[in-house]
């Protein structure tokens, strides 16, 4: 008899022993990858609620009146402005692009609506809502559709928008006010529960942009763009209508914030709105949102004005130190997650 006459044949009852140490190594290997991939993704979509919540709880021990109910409004109904604000930034920030005009529309927004609630709560919105709207949607056509660059369009929107709250209030000289009592009025200045309506007003849109953004196909066309809009021209993606879309958006949110702003200080104010560009992009920037597209959250937007807003109000706790400080502050924050999501994205990159 053959010897070798017993061993089945390969396929025929029994199965070649295979080395088993080498695959279950490589499987770690990738397991350990895609846990370094998430952990990073994690951290630059969510590091600053961390933060957040550190400072808060550091700030409560350290300042008794800081973690209370009236400053907590205090403290919200602040920022509800500068989060309308910055959710039409993350927008357009997304897609790669860039609006500077926005403090300036915001005055305006401010400034037409006090001229406009002599008639009522529905010019009193109607009127800035149309200007700062039309204001926006220019931008963006000049940026989609004439191919020019949005730094230099939104720079001189910014100019124009001033200009034109100038020439409304003769150089500042003319304010207009907010009939006192009205439903305009009521619109800045009441609340529910306690909690303003500018706060509600505020948390409505970012559940809303927050659904748009991560539940509808226009969403996904706007990380598809700020990734590549060549890319997305190319898989047949409306291109130049998101773009025209979220320069629209930024105009129209930031008039309505500047609307509900003149309804809460009772009139149109027009030195307000210098510098809130930078600081609605900084606070988009510190939420965790590409400053070269592709990759955000209104989420994180929502956590990074919060968390200007509480550095602001620590600051006026302390005493010692004026206001300017919070734009060192804010300077470093900003620093700091500039290195920190060039490191993670290197690291998501490389691993």
């Amino acid at each position: 008899m053959n010897p070798t006459s017993s061993l089945a044949a390969p396929g025929k009852g029994t199965t070649p022993s295979v080395p088993t140490g080498s695959g279950a190594a490589a499987d770690r290997r990738r397991a350990d990858v895609s846990g370094r991939k998430r952990l990073a993704a994690l951290v630059q979509r969510q590091g600053v609620l961390a933060v957040l919540l550190l400072v808060v709880l550091i700030a409560s021990f350290v300042y008794p009146t800081f973690a209370t109910l009236d400053n907590a409004r205090g403290v919200t109904v602040q920022a509800s402005f500068l989060a309308v604000v910055a959710l039409g930034m993350t927008l357009v920030i997304i897609t790669g692009g860039i609006d500077l005009s926005v403090g300036s529309v915001f005055a305006l927004g401010g400034v037409l609506a006090a001229w406009a609630s002599q008639w009522g709560i529905l010019p009193a919105l109607l009127v800035p809502l149309a200007v700062c709207g039309a204001i926006g949607l220019v931008n963006g056509l000049l940026i989609a559709r004439a191919g020019m660059a949005p730094f230099i369009v939104t720079l001189a929107s910014l100019l124009g928008a001033r200009g034109l709250l100038l020439a409304l209030t003769d150089e500042g000289a003319t304010t207009y006010l907010v009939p006192k009592g009205s439903a305009f009025a009521e619109l800045g200045q009441g609340s529910i529960g306690g909690f303003g309506y500018p706060i509600l007003i505020a948390l409505a849109l970012f559940a809303a942009g927050g659904l748009v953004l991560q539940r509808t196909s226009f969403g996904q066309t706007l990380f598809a763009v700020g990734g590549s809009s060549d890319a997305a021209t190319l898989m047949g993606l409306p291109v130049a209508r998101a773009k025209v879309t979220v320069y629209l958006l930024s105009g129209l949110l930031a008039g309505l914030a500047g609307a509900v702003n003149a309804a809460r200080l009772s009139s149109g104010v027009t030195i307000i709105g210098a510098g809130m560009e930078l600081d609605a992009i900084a606070a988009v920037v510190i939420g965790g949102t590409l400053l070269v597209g592709g990759a955000g959250s209104v989420s994180g937007t929502l956590w990074g004005v919060l968390l200007l807003a509480v550095i602001q109000n620590l600051i006026n706790q302390i005493g010692t130190l004026n206001s300017s400080y919070q734009s060192v502050v804010s300077g470093g924050f900003l620093i700091l997650v500039v290195v920190a999501q060039r490191y993670l994205s290197r690291s998501r990159s490389t691993v």
